[in-house]
């Protein structure tokens, strides 16, 4: 039964990363479009542990801590750069 509802988990979240994706590309602003990859990051950091339970093994795990810091890093760049034009004062 784990194993049903492992994959079902990976479709879902691989179609919420494709749908992102198509997101990222066909917005209308630059506002959605950093929703849209924020969101993205957060399914990757998802689809991440999800294939660390899979496998078993716990490097999936830390690495979805790193993907974590850089999906929030670059979202706090990109909306200081919007706000102000540049990123470091």
């Amino acid at each position: 039964m784990i194993t049903y509802a492992a994959i079902f988990a990976f479709t879902c979240f691989g179609a919420a990363v494709l749908l992102n994706l198509w997101k990222v590309m066909t917005a209308q602003n630059v506002a959605d479009r950093i929703l849209a990859l924020d969101t993205m990051f957060i399914n990757a950091i998802a689809v991440m542990v999800l294939y660390g339970i899979a496998v078993g093994s716990e490097i999936f795990f830390e690495a979805a801590m790193i993907i974590a810091m850089l999906g929030f890093v670059s979202t706090v760049a990109y909306a200081r750069f919007i706000l102000r034009g540049n990123i470091i004062e």
